[in-house]
């Protein structure tokens, strides 16, 4: 540093610095950066600032996100404006919303829709009743600069705790006031230079406090001289393919089409083999999207001139890829640690989307989304596979227990009764999930039979245990223990399933909201609980004859005892959650809108359904 910004006492350990106040002035705002040299005062002092070449703008304010927003997978996919793999849209109610997000780079954070219906009139007519001095031809600081929206651009999260994410943002989104969007003719151009190293150290500058306003980005300092700029968007380009092929790679992407384990660019026989080939891609992903990020830092630092005080290199929690474990979880953790994680993660998310195939949200059949609108049920979804199969070229194997390879077109024979399905979905939309195989249909027995089918029966078992040793415990423990919890942290509180449980979940049945129908409790009630108390009476009446038999032993008869005992709380339990709670409720016929999104309709069913702590916080 030079003498005329800083003066150092090394004696006593404290630091003095000494810089001019028309340095301060080079800096739009003219903060307090006492620390910065020389250099970088030229640059700010010489250099044009972003806002003179692109434009950067603050969002929509909604007024009520509780009302207007939602997550994009709680109301019905026709209704919205989403999905590489949209069908027939009814309407434009829901529109792409960004919000911000979690840091991240390149791209991603795509989860929310809005309610644009009639041009958002609903929106802006319930903010012309609260701010009576606005009108129809200026609705202000809440609906703000609504003539870009929908447009190409470059978006970040406003708010930041660490880091700078910024993130290229597609045509067809509104963007929300804590998303806001860099507008201007060269999106790619301006997302390599927002994402370089160069640019966080100056916003840091700009505004110390990492709440990244327009007027902080518009004040950045751009230079383009020797940069060859057709070469740095190509990059760009790259990057944010590697980046949107990760998002994607998620069921929670309304673009997501296939799980990766089932790709045949890495299926082998065994899940384990599997998982190390789409590992060792994942792998590959991130050292490429650390080389791309290493060489853009270089060609922008030269450009700078700042090779004296920065480097390009970009550490691995920073490659902002899901598949990543080191940007995934917590960089406290060793490596070992850290696999075990991802692996983890990688066999619940198989998990899921076999409980999707349960269902019918999707199919081994066709890609991406099938059953995703309301009320929905298996005359839909076998005319939409056999619809998507005749119209989409998209291929994905999967091996049946005879280990012959089928494919999606191979799906085009589908008969309407589903009897060529790969795998067929629930019937009536209720999967019991109970300590036993009491059901034909228990959840459990059908992620068996999903297992068998994406992959060979012959290495069934060996399939099973990689699963359970990932876990860390027997798959029937997993649904009964996690499998929710592990949703509702997946969905974020707004879970797609939902769970009817008794007061101590001796009896729990999982449906699929999207396929819900005014009868389903009945069914869960009549087919299910019922059916279920039933069975467990007659258990206990066969126990019962042990204990009293003369030819059983002590033990025999103390251990049957004892599970009477148990059966007898567990009945007790059914009957009273069956007489408070179920049956009441099937009377009801309850009708739900999808629109409402899943914190008004999970509700309705009250203590019917396992309890979301969190489902009555506000939304922001």
């Amino acid at each position: 540093m030079s003498e005329n910004q800083a003066n150092s006492t090394q004696n006593t350990k404290q630091y003095f610095f000494r810089a001019s106040a028309a340095d301060f002035k080079k800096i739009p705002g003219s903060p307090i950066a006492y620390w910065v040299s020389e250099k970088v005062w030229a640059i700010f002092g010489e250099s044009k600032m972003l806002g003179e070449i692109a434009s950067p703008k603050i969002g929509m304010r909604t007024g009520d996100n509780e009302r207007f927003m939602r997550f994009w997978y709680e109301v019905g996919e026709s209704e919205t404006r989403i999905s590489s793999f949209r069908r027939n849209h009814r309407s434009n109610k829901w529109v792409p919303y960004n919000k911000g997000g979690t840091f991240r780079k390149w791209y991603g954070n795509f989860e929310y829709v809005v309610n644009w219906e009639n041009n958002g009139l609903e929106i802006k007519e319930n903010t012309l009743l609260h701010y009576p001095q606005l009108d129809w031809d200026n609705l202000g600081w809440k609906i703000s600069n609504e003539h870009y929206y929908f447009n190409e651009g470059v978006t970040w999260t406003d708010l930041s705790s660490s880091s700078f994410g910024a993130r290229y943002l597609p045509k067809g989104f509104i963007f929300d006031a804590s998303g806001p969007c860099l507008f201007g003719d060269n999106p790619l151009f301006y997302l390599s230079i927002l994402v370089t190293k160069q640019c966080f150290e100056f916003l840091k500058m700009l505004n110390p406090t990492l709440h990244f306003k327009n007027y902080n980005i518009s004040a950045l300092p751009i230079i383009d001289n020797g940069i060859e700029i057709s070469c740095v968007e190509a990059s760009a380009s790259k990057a944010i393919r590697i980046t949107r092929s990760d998002w994607d790679s998620y069921e929670t992407s309304w673009d997501f089409t296939c799980l990766p384990l089932l790709n045949p660019d890495y299926r082998q026989s065994t899940l384990k083999s599997t998982y190390n080939n789409l590992r060792a891609h994942w792998q590959s992903m991130t050292q490429e999207m650390q080389r791309l990020e290493e060489v853009n830092n270089r060609i922008f630092i030269n450009a700078y001139g700042l090779q004296d005080e920065l480097t390009p290199e970009v550490p691995l929690n920073e490659i902002t890829l899901t598949c990543n474990p080191h940007y995934r979880y917590s960089n406290s953790k060793n490596a070992e640690e850290l696999e075990a994680l991802l692996l983890a993660d990688t066999v619940k998310e198989f998990i899921s989307y076999a409980v999707g195939c349960m269902f019918g949200r999707y199919s081994l059949d066709a890609p991406g989304l099938i059953l995703a609108n309301q009320g929905e049920g298996l005359e839909d979804y076998y005319r939409i596979v056999s619809n998507q199969l005749s119209v989409d070229s998209y291929q994905l194997s999967v091996i049946s227990n005879q280990q012959e390879e089928k494919s999606f077109t191979d799906g085009c024979q589908l008969k309407a009764d589903g009897s060529s399905a790969s795998f067929p979905p629930d019937a009536d939309n209720v999967i019991p999930i109970l300590d036993g195989d009491w059901f034909p249909d228990d959840i459990t027995e059908r992620f068996r039979k999903f297992l068998r089918v994406t992959f060979c029966e012959a290495h069934y078992e060996e399939n099973l245990k990689f699963i359970e040793v990932a876990l860390g415990k027997d798959i029937r423990k997993y649904f009964l223990k996690d499998f929710y919890n592990d949703h509702l942290r997946r969905y974020k509180k707004r879970p797609i399933y939902w769970l009817f449980s008794s007061p101590k979940g001796s009896f729990n049945a999982l449906i699929y909201m999207h396929r819900y129908r005014p009868d389903t409790v009945s069914v869960v009630l009549n087919g299910y609980l019922r059916e279920f108390r039933t069975k467990l009476l007659s258990r206990k009446s066969q126990l019962e004859a042990v204990s009293i038999s003369a030819s059983a032993s002590a033990g025999e008869k103390t251990k049957a005892l004892k599970e009477i005992e148990s059966l007898r709380k567990m009945i007790e339990e059914l009957e009273s959650y069956e007489r408070d709670v179920l049956y009441p409720l099937a009377t009801e016929q309850i009708v739900i809108d999808l629109d409402d999104g899943v914190k008004v309709n999970y509700q309705k069913f009250g203590p019917a359904l396992k309890k979301i702590l969190g489902l009555d916080t506000k939304e922001e």
